[in-house]
This record gives C-alpha cells, structure tokens and sequence, in this order.
C-alpha cells in the first residue's frame, strides 16, 4: 500500500471545454485550471466523467494532460483512465504515466461490465502493464456494475492502489469499505451532496464536480471536516446543496457547462449524445446563481 494518500482535500473533476466549432479549447481550460490554482485546490482531476472523456480522442487526451502539467502549479495531476475495455484502460494509463500525471482514476468497466472476480483481473492488468498509483472509481448509477466492499478490500493490497472515488450514494457501502480497510484504502467521496456524512465516517477528501463552479466554497467543507470542525463543514455544505442539486438536475457534464458559461468561463458546448441544458433547469440554474452571488450586473 502507498505511504501517503495521492491527496487529502477536495480535488475538482475539471470539465473539457469546446469551443463552437466542437474543437478543444484549450485557453479555457487554462483558465479552469487557473481558478482551480488560485482556490488552492489539493488535486486536480482530468478526464474523469465530467470531463467527457468518452468522447475525445488519444490526441486530444494527450493535449488535455500535458495543459494540465503545464498549468496545475503544486495540485497533483489525476487523470482519468477508465475503459470497458481492459487493453485501452492500459494505452491510457501508460499514456497518463508518460505525460507525468502523479496519478490514475480508473472506473469499473462499464455496459459490459464484469464480475467481482473481473474486476480484480481489470485492475490488475492495468497495474501490471502501467505502474501508476491508481483511484478506484466506483459509480454504478453510470456502469451498471458495483464494486463491492469485500473487492475493495481485496484490491486495498495491491501496493499501488492509492484510494477509491465511492460515488454510488450509499453511505453504507463506504463505511462497509472503510470499516474492511481499516485506514488501507483512502476514501474519496464522489457525491457532492454528502462529503460530511462520508469524511465524518473517514473518507479523507472529496473528488468534485460542484467545484468547478464554487472551488473555494467546496474545498472549505474538506477542510472543515479534515480539521474536525463539523459544525463549520455542515454550514459549508448546507450552503451548497441547493447549487449541487442544480448541478445533477440533468446529466452531468450538462448543469455544470451551463453554469460555467453563464459564468463567461466556457462556451456551453457539449458534444453528442449529450446536449445543452434544458428549460426549466437553466432558468433554476440561473435563478440560483443570482441567489448566491455568482452573477452580478
């Protein structure tokens, strides 16, 4: 088992930005990665789901990776490298390696998914064949597979599995992991709505979308939490909820683009089969922003 966690904290799962004619935009994302800096973020997570990975090329991976070493400053980069097909997870995990990534977030293979006891093989061979500290993803409301507790801790030994991202919104699945694990395997929380409830369990961070838009406000709830102030961290993230269920109205990436371009960050630019945010999430989205502050005349 690694020494150190890849990180402690909050790290954002920075979305990809298009410009209109569907291109990368790669002055956005700097600018992205710039305010992730700026908020002192603890990591930086690239190409995970939010980031439509799905959908880019090697080329454009490749692109997105080195801008991320460029600009990331102190945050370790974490880069997503998930795949339902073992061989590919590999050609992204080498690739994430050779660009200097400190880090890999890989999730359960999803459609035509796996057993328990294929999971472990997946995982493994991507390990063996890519020796980079890998995050295990769990999100089953996106596989259609759920990684177990008792894999989880099967997995925990492997000495280069440096965590897992637990974002099937059972609380009760990470406390089973944590409860296996016994400080093994780090926990990240991969929902929004209850990084307390998990970090007072003992996760040690949160892996985010809400703080694409909010950065310093999310870090703030891991923080709390990772100082053992909870009553700030409940204020924190009471704070926040309201934004959060803004965010996964409709799929995600779609609220969280929305609110980045309303916010003159991006152009709201998705690309298929996703599609632009639907009325009358944006008028909530929008009318929620004005609420917190984020927009102003």
């Amino acid at each position: 088992m690694l020494t150190n966690p890849l990180f402690t904290g909050c790290a954002s799962a920075l979305v990809t930005p298009f410009t209109q004619s569907g291109a990368l935009d790669e002055a956005a994302l700097r600018r992205l990665i710039a305010l992730q800096r700026e908020a002192e973020m603890d990591a930086l997570v690239l190409l995970g789901t939010t980031g439509e990975p799905c959908t880019l090329t090697m080329s454009e991976r490749e692109r997105i990776i080195a801008i991320g070493m460029e600009e990331s400053g102190a945050m370790p980069v974490i880069v997503g490298t998930g795949s339902n097909d073992t061989r590919r997870a590999i050609e992204y995990a080498r690739q994430a390696k050779e660009l200097g990534a400190s880090g890999q977030l890989s999730v359960t293979p999803y459609y035509n998914k796996a057993t328990q006891a294929g999971l472990v093989r997946h995982f493994g061979a991507i390990l063996d064949s890519a020796e980079l500290p890998m995050i295990l993803y769990n999100v089953p409301g996106r596989t259609g597979v759920n990684l177990s507790a008792e894999t989880a801790a099967e997995l925990a030994v492997h000495p280069l599995i440096a965590g897992i991202k637990e974002a099937s919104g059972d609380p009760a699945l990470s406390a089973d992991i944590l409860g296996r694990t016994q400080g093994m395997l780090p926990v990240y929380c991969g929902n929004d709505d209850i990084i307390l409830p998990l970090m007072a369990m003992g996760a040690v961070g949160a892996i985010s979308v809400v703080s694409n838009v909010v950065p310093i406000q999310t870090r703030a709830i891991t923080k709390a939490c990772l100082s053992g102030c909870y009553d700030q961290a409940r204020d924190a993230q009471s704070a926040l909820l309201p934004l959060i269920r803004a965010l996964f109205a409709q799929v995600s990436p779609i609220p969280v683009k929305a609110a980045l371009a309303r916010l003159g960050l991006i152009e709201e630019v998705l690309r298929l089969p996703l599609t632009p945010l639907e009325e009358p999430h944006r008028l909530k989205l929008e009318a929620l922003m004005w609420d917190m502050g984020l927009l102003r005349d």
